[in-house]
């Protein structure tokens, strides 16, 4: 009987153990997933703070603005093309187009610099990086404006046909033109226009060469800028002896950038700060194109 009821006791005393095992076991688990939870917790807290800086830092990295302000120069591509780019007699580059660059790139706080380029190949100087810019008089056209990050226009421009002012009688519409033996700057809107309207042309390396052309007799006439055209041709310029007569299309400029860069919005507000203030009118003036400024 003794012997019975010790193992009743044995066996209960078991049991008890057996359950308190298990309730610690238990309460180790919770315990455990507690801090597991915890840890988690704390983890996504981190990346949530961090994340805000990471984004910070790349957009810094992606801001063209930072980029130029880091390095401490504008890199301006452009050709000789007066009343918007040329060297005066010091041989500074000066213009309507170089002065408004030297302006934007004293409110960025850098110095700007000229490298005159080949027109043709201005995207392929732009994207290699050996400019920043192109701010040359250039025509938004269907193929700039997708393979670049342009500003909105800033000037009205047409594409004109220039001929000797002895002959211009003969040539006062796009039929009689069909005769003649045009010269346009390559890569220009004058040569697209010469394309499209099936004239005879060849490709020189600017506009101020097609003028030459003209002048040494290798070509009858040429296609160019209205705003180079004012400053060019006719009396009191280099180019007395020609006029222009036909007008084949009308046209505006902006200014390319990489595609992407934030360059061209902070050209766009510095734009509107700059006509607000003036300044845009006063450099227009200067350089005789105030009439063809878009406000």
């Amino acid at each position: 009987m003794k012997r019975r009821v010790l193992a009743i006791m044995l066996a209960g005393a078991m049991a008890a153990s057996m359950a308190a095992c298990g309730s610690k076991a238990e309460e180790k688990t919770e315990s455990a997933a507690a801090s597991s939870a915890a840890e988690e917790t704390e983890e996504a807290a981190e990346t949530a703070e961090e994340a805000p800086a990471e984004e910070a830092e790349a957009e810094d990295v992606d801001s063209e603005v930072a980029v130029i302000q880091e390095k401490g120069t504008l890199v301006v591509g452009i050709t000789d093309f007066a009343p918007m780019d040329y060297k005066d007699a010091d041989g500074n580059w000066v213009g309507f187009d170089a002065d408004m660059a030297a302006a934007f790139a004293e409110s960025l706080g850098v110095n700007v610099e000229f490298l005159e380029i080949d027109w043709d190949n201005k995207i392929l100087e732009l994207d290699s990086g050996a400019i920043d810019c192109v701010w040359n008089g250039m025509t938004l056209t269907d193929e700039v404006m997708s393979a670049m990050e342009c500003t909105e226009a800033y000037l009205n421009n047409a594409q004109i046909v220039i001929v000797k002012a002895e002959d211009a009688d003969k040539y006062q519409d796009v039929d009689s033109l069909k005769e003649l033996n045009f010269a346009v700057e390559s890569g220009s809107a004058g040569a697209a226009v010469a394309e499209e309207n099936g004239l005879n042309y060849t490709e020189v390396q600017n506009q101020a060469g097609a003028l030459m052309e003209i002048a040494s007799g290798t070509a009858d006439a040429a296609i160019i800028d209205s705003l180079m055209a004012a400053a060019m041709v006719g009396e009191g310029t280099s180019y007395a002896d020609l006029t222009y007569t036909v007008a084949l299309s009308e046209e505006e400029y902006g200014v390319g950038f990489r595609k992407g860069s934030d360059l061209a919005a902070a050209l766009n507000d510095y734009f509107k700060a700059a006509m607000e203030e003036g300044i845009m009118d006063q450099i227009a003036e200067e350089y005789g194109v105030q009439a063809a400024l878009i406000k």
